[in-house]
């Protein structure tokens, strides 16, 4: 593991990654989207891509997100929670209907807990969420159905702060997907408004370690010892 994951651009950063690649895209909002990545992965020209997301957020045209990829044509398949405006679902549901993409619609706690189960690694997690599916099981009375691990070959992460070991601090939404992702992916890739020297971050505010992140852009304030 590189003392030095910082690289130097966000093109640089996704640079392996290829067609039809399994790709989570962190974030609830602007906020908390890598949005330099996403750009930089559509310039690269990268389709065929799997893409597991949260709630889409596509009101705003400007937003390079998940949702963005799918509208442009780079997304075979699709794994998401319901939006939070039903507006941002209009086009994929059209796509989805003209069999342009594949579409699986999963409820939010659901979906995180697929995905927190292939980072903890775990061969699935029982939920009270339905009655009848293929593996069900009855715990204290109630039928439970088994859901199977979400991962991913990448995951692409939004964060306010990292240390060059990879360490990450987020700020407000940041937190909702971000650090659930950052363990379920073979390669986690984060840009960060800043990147700091080790031990320059307070120790408490920390939430993904470093041993998750392999790769760091800076793409706000820089980088500084």
């Amino acid at each position: 593991m590189p003392a030095n994951k910082v690289v130097s651009s966000a093109a640089e950063a996704v640079a392996d990654i290829p067609d039809g690649a399994a790709i989570m895209v962190a974030g609830y909002g602007p906020p908390g989207t890598p949005q330099r990545l996403v750009e930089a992965l559509m310039e690269k020209g990268v389709r065929e891509l799997t893409c597991i997301c949260g709630p889409l957020y596509g009101r705003d045209p400007g937003l390079y997100d998940a949702a963005r990829l799918a509208a442009e044509g780079r997304v075979h398949r699709l794994v998401t929670s319901p939006p939070t405006h039903s507006d941002s679902l209009e086009p994929l549901m059209r796509m989805w209907k003209e069999h342009e993409m594949d579409m699986e619609m999963v409820e939010e706690g659901t979906l995180v807990e697929r995905i927190r189960a292939a980072g903890a690694g775990l061969g699935g997690v029982f939920l009270p969420v339905r009655v009848a599916g293929p593996i069900t099981r009855l715990i204290d009375g109630r039928r439970y159905v088994m859901e199977e691990p979400v991962r991913a070959d990448f995951a692409l992460l939004r964060a306010h702060q990292a240390d060059t070991l990879g360490n990450l601090v987020y700020r407000r939404s940041q937190r909702n997907w971000n650090p659930i992702m950052a363990a379920s992916a073979d390669v986690t890739i984060a840009e960060v408004d800043e990147v700091v020297a080790p031990g320059r971050l307070d120790a408490e505010l920390i939430i993904t370690p470093g041993i998750y992140v392999d790769r760091l852009v800076a793409v706000g304030g820089g980088s500084r010892g």
